[in-house]
């Protein structure tokens, strides 16, 4: 019997540790800009307001979804783009970028009851606090 216990707690604790960054998650976290292009992340900082998904698009594209401790990193020609909530999340922000710049937009989601339904407050960071914030996340995607 105490062996198998002692499997158990083995295998739990095996299953608790936290995987290496990807390759991709190293190079988004040196915050390189792109020589010609803006930079924009997005990041969902810990706490949020709930820990269900969110699913972003950027200019009409579907990028995925955010949870508290993720970001995202996309490398965009410069001009005006769009960051939007997606099916029933109104969440909104347009932002205007430069050409070897990068910004930081941060996303803050809240939970509708009794519908498991959500909206996202997308808001630009100054550049230490998005730093920081991306700093103590994971990667859900990107360019």
């Amino acid at each position: 019997m105490m062996f198998r216990l002692a499997c158990v707690m083995l295998i739990a604790l095996a299953a608790c540790a936290q995987l290496p960054p990807s390759p991709q998650e190293i190079e988004a976290k040196r915050f390189a800009p792109a020589p010609g292009e803006a930079v924009i992340y997005l990041v969902r900082d810990v706490p949020d307001l709930t820990d269900i998904g969110a699913a972003v698009m950027l200019d009409d594209r579907l990028m995925g979804s955010t949870y508290p401790g993720t970001f995202f990193r996309w490398v965009v020609p410069p001009g005006r783009h769009e960051i939007r909530g997606y099916a029933g999340d109104g969440g909104y922000y347009a932002l205007d970028v430069a050409a070897g710049r990068v910004y930081f937009v941060q996303q803050s989601v809240t939970r509708f009851f009794p519908a498991p339904s959500s909206q996202s407050r997308f808001s630009l960071v100054p550049e230490p606090h998005g730093r920081a914030a991306v700093l103590r996340s994971v990667l859900a995607g990107g360019q």
